[in-house]
């Protein structure tokens, strides 16, 4: 069982897959958006294949952390996945992951059309990352945690 992430754009859809460990994410594939059934279908095939337990969306806010006309889409779009998915689905900030995965790929010296088809999965990987590394940071258990020795009466 797995967790699969998706970046969810006008044109394309990205697609990334956690590991059964839910340690890391892993890019897999881009949906080229056509209309919602068709996409929800192709949606539909990743869960299966990847007997995916929960999604991970990435929510579209703006820099400065509103809820713009995007975010309200998305709303829409949510609500659809709703119908075809009965796990959990985890909404993430997804400002400027599209930016992050251009940059990685542009260093690492990927031509622009190599670029345009691997983007967004790229994108999708980061937005599972930050939610893996987040809810790992809300499950360390408080034994792992720092102690303050000051007020410690041995």
């Amino acid at each position: 069982m797995s967790i699969l992430a998706l970046d969810i754009g006008s044109k394309r859809i990205g697609v990334a897959i956690s590991d059964p460990s839910e340690t890391y994410a892993l890019p897999v594939g881009t949906i080229e958006r056509t209309n919602i059934r068709a996409d929800l279908a192709q949606i539909t095939e990743y869960i299966e294949s990847y007997a995916a337990k929960e999604l991970v969306v990435g929510e579209p806010v703006t820099l400065s952390g509103e809820r713009g006309i995007a975010a309200e889409k998305m709303d829409g779009f949510v609500e659809r996945l709703r119908e075809v998915f009965s796990g959990v689905i985890h909404r993430v900030d997804e400002r400027l992951t599209t930016a992050q995965a251009t940059k990685v790929l542009i260093a690492a010296d990927v031509s622009r059309s190599k670029r345009k088809q691997v983007v967004d999965k790229m994108a999708a990987a980061l937005i599972l990352e930050t939610f893996l590394a987040r809810r790992r940071s809300l499950e360390t258990p408080a034994a792992q945690a720092p102690r303050d020795d000051k007020y410690d009466d041995s």
